[in-house]
């Protein structure tokens, strides 16, 4: 099956993104940074190690299982499918949502990572104003609001995020979008390969299981090390608002949502144009 214009032009976009992602360069901070980081974690006992991330995986296990069965996920699928409902009124569930063209599905997509950057960029900000339970829900928070955009973009595509399958794969483009610039290249070949091989839509995931891994720790100690400055920032400020560690904040939580569902939005387009294309 052949791709419509406005099919082709996404997916030359994609195409123009992924050529960005395969010449991004690693500066000398960055590798030295992630040798440490490595360094660090090797210090430890490897059953400490294989304990540790075993627990990080399981906590996203249940976060992402919580998200999804939650009242305001539901509410939120509601709205994309009333908004398909819009373009075609014979619209359901969230598989018919494929039934939509890409532009539509893309305006619909985009809403909701609009939101979530809003919803990031609040965060950062409350979180630069230097209070303590602001600072130490910080992580979880930005771990649900990035998860939750990644289900809500996979819903936008037609993929209900309810499945085994599904709910792995969301879960595996959210480990990547996390990743550091220089791994995503060799993970994003992976991410297309599997899409590669889905001859039909699978419900159960029959892949390795394992997410973390001392790589993907780099983004949250980046959040730790950004919460160390605004602590360290937060007197500064003009009529008593820390305008500065508010910045930071603010700055840093859009921006890792941004990277996040440029990702994610990125994938689902060339899952759903996969599946166009069979």
């Amino acid at each position: 099956m052949s791709l419509t214009a406005s099919e082709q032009r996404v997916l030359n976009s994609i195409l123009d993104w992924e050529e960005k992602l395969h010449s991004y360069e690693p500066n000398d901070f960055m590798l030295t940074y992630d040798k440490y980081l490595e360094r660090s974690f090797s210090m430890l006992p490897e059953e400490i190690q294989q304990q540790f991330f075993a627990s990080l995986d399981n906590w996203l296990f249940h976060l992402h299982a919580l998200i999804q069965g939650s009242q305001l996920q539901m509410d939120a699928k509601e709205r994309i499918l009333s908004a398909g409902r819009i373009y075609n009124t014979n619209i359901e569930k969230v598989e018919d949502l494929r039934l939509l063209t890409i532009d539509q599905l893309q305006y619909i997509a985009q809403q909701q990572i609009s939101r979530h950057r809003i919803y990031s960029l609040a965060q950062g900000g409350l979180t630069g104003t230097g209070s303590a339970i602001m600072i130490g829900t910080d992580l979880p928070a930005m771990a649900v609001i990035n998860l939750r955009a990644v289900q809500l973009i996979a819903m936008t595509y037609g993929f209900e995020v309810n499945t085994p399958y599904e709910m792995m794969n969301s879960l595996k483009v959210f480990h990547s979008a996390l990743l550091p610039a220089r791994l995503q290249p060799a993970i994003w070949e992976e991410l297309k390969a599997d899409l590669n091989s889905e001859e039909e839509e699978r419900y159960f995931y029959e892949g390795k299981e394992d997410l973390t891994d001392v790589s993907w720790m780099n983004q949250p100690i980046q959040q730790v090390l950004k919460g160390m400055l605004i602590l360290l920032l937060r007197k500064k400020s003009i009529q008593g608002i820390p305008f500065a560690s508010m910045a930071i904040g603010a700055g840093a939580n859009y921006r890792l949502t941004a990277k996040v569902t440029d990702f994610a939005h990125k994938y689902y387009q060339l899952k759903y144009l996969n599946g166009k294309g069979e």
